[in-house]
């Protein structure tokens, strides 16, 4: 119940706060960015089961794959443009608290 909870603390709640630290004046329209970058999901519809509890979904899934997650780090690093860069830190942060989740699935 916890794990649910810091889960989904973390996917709604802190992207607020990044948003805001991003932009203080227009942190609204980013926390929306960040909430679309919860689309990254869909590839779990690719899977069989489509959801599995205990599954890490860190190089399981498609957009969760290492390669994805080291294209989305490059974005947030290097890409200028605002939205872009905004939806790669989304990404990259999508990706931490998934794997926020496989620690807690094989340790907690």
């Amino acid at each position: 119940m916890l794990q649910n909870f810091i889960h989904y603390f973390f996917h709604f709640i802190v992207i607020g706060l990044i948003a805001y630290l991003f932009d203080k004046k227009n942190w609204k329209k980013y926390w929306l960015i960040l909430l679309a970058t919860m689309l990254v999901d869909l590839d779990h519809v690719f899977a069989d089961p489509i959801f599995q509890p205990q599954r890490c979904s860190i190089n399981f899934h498609p957009l969760h794959s290492y390669l994805a997650i080291a294209m989305y780090v490059l974005g947030a690093v290097f890409i200028q443009h605002k939205i872009i860069k905004i939806i790669c830190i989304g990404l990259c942060f999508h990706m931490f608290t998934d794997a926020i989740d496989c620690l807690w699935n094989n340790f907690g």
